[in-house]
């Protein structure tokens, strides 16, 4: 567990969480409760994109001038970095793409060759709109049967259910690990050795879960497993779409230009192999390089200590909370990460998101983009708080006082 002084010298190196000045209204609050939707940036992050702009900004894998030599390096130091904190096999098993959106609908690109009439693809109700979309597209194209599998009384998944919508038809499975909406930690590993039994592709978003939980993707067994990188202390616009590689080398790609050639004639092009074939087009540089220093700063101080450290902030707000009359929390029995989600009888969200700006405090209100599961529960949205390193004890006792003072101007 972080000491009071290793969290304060970890607040240091965020420059954003001593300013706020958006924020600063009528309060001198800075607290950031909104790290599921994107956490803020280290310095060594900021700095290394700098630093690439202005020391050896150049393309990679075109020329060989030294800078170009330069950054390549760079960018498959990241792809190694990356290869090792999931466990990857293989560096041609990491994809760069730009998010987990990106990922997912490479995917779905690449399997609507073999999806045919009447095959099966099975999603939950907890999903990202990024999880449900591509494969609502895919079904209608294809005419395939997209299948849904409910959640219980505790928001979890209905396993039960799930083991009958199994049968050999099944063509993929996409599920998230960590749900966007309430944190609920998925049994995916129990949901993969089951799909395997009938021959079915699984796919695995990651992306609450990268930064929270010890990823190894040879002990899941998954075949794909995607996140974004700005979920996990780096810069927007950089996303990982692993895959085995023996479902990547049967993937035509996704999209063509340069970069992804060996050769190319007026009749002909053959492509690169492995990862290269599915990254046409010049990558977000920048953002690689610092995607290294954003995996640096997560094993430094530990993946576990991180996880034990929010558990904490967790049970701190969840204990604190449950104190306030006519509060509803979702959902406090399931086994949770880092991620409350809760609503207070006769209070819209969105009303008490405004107050709360107000007195510098940042948090998430509204649907999540999961408007499915919403509907499914009937919930017009929910008041989401979501915690990272740097979050503190102190900040939960603030936001519990502004959060009092405000039901009390709105009851």
């Amino acid at each position: 567990m972080f000491s009071y002084e290793e969290i304060k010298q970890i607040r240091n190196q965020f420059p954003i969480l001593n300013q706020f000045p958006i924020l600063k209204k009528k309060e001198n609050n800075s607290i950031y409760f909104d790290n599921a939707a994107t956490t803020q940036k280290p310095v060594q992050v900021i700095n290394a994109i700098k630093k690439y702009y202005c020391n050896f900004n150049s393309n990679v894998n075109r020329s060989f001038h030294v800078l170009d030599q330069f950054t390549n390096n760079y960018l498959e130091l990241s792809r190694n970095n990356i290869k090792y904190f999931i466990n990857a096999k293989s560096r041609e098993e990491i994809i760069f793409t730009s998010g987990t959106t990106e990922s997912i609908n490479l995917i779905a690109f690449c399997i609507s060759k073999v999806i045919k009439k009447s095959y099966d693809i099975i999603i939950s109700h907890s999903e990202h709109h990024s999880n449900i979309i591509p494969w609502q597209v895919l079904s209608q194209n294809h005419n395939a049967n997209l299948k849904v599998i409910p959640v219980n009384s505790e928001g979890e998944l209905n396993i039960r259910v799930f083991n009958k919508l199994m049968t050999k038809k099944t063509k993929l499975i996409s599920i998230s690990h960590v749900t966007n909406t309430f944190g609920i930690i998925n049994p995916i590993k129990k949901l993969i050795k089951t799909a395997h039994k009938y021959n079915s592709l699984v796919l695995i978003d990651g992306s609450q879960a990268i930064s929270h939980l010890t990823i190894d993707v040879q002990n899941l067994d998954c075949d794909f497993y995607v996140f974004s990188i700005h979920k996990m202390y780096g810069p927007s616009g950089i996303g990982i779409l692993y895959g085995k590689k023996k479902v990547l080398d049967k993937f035509t790609p996704y999209q063509c230009g340069g970069g992804m050639i060996e050769k190319v004639t007026l009749k002909k092009t053959i492509f690169s192999g492995l990862p290269f074939k599915l990254e046409s087009g010049t990558p977000n540089i920048a953002g690689i390089i610092g995607t290294n220093k954003a995996l640096n700063f997560i094993v430094n101080y530990s993946i576990i200590k991180i996880k034990n450290y929010e558990t904490k902030l967790l049970k701190y707000a969840l204990k604190i909370l449950s104190n306030i009359n006519g509060i509803k929390i979702y959902y406090k029995n399931s086994k949770l990460t880092k991620i409350l989600s809760f609503n207070i009888e006769n209070i819209h969200s969105f009303d008490l998101g405004k107050l709360l700006n107000n007195y510098g405090i940042a948090f998430r209100t509204g649907t999540h983009c999961a408007q499915p599961i919403m509907d499914y529960l009937k919930l017009n949205g929910t008041i989401r708080i979501s915690f990272a390193i740097y979050n503190t004890i102190e900040e939960i006792d603030i936001f519990y006082k502004y959060l009092i003072k405000c039901l009390y101007y709105l009851r």
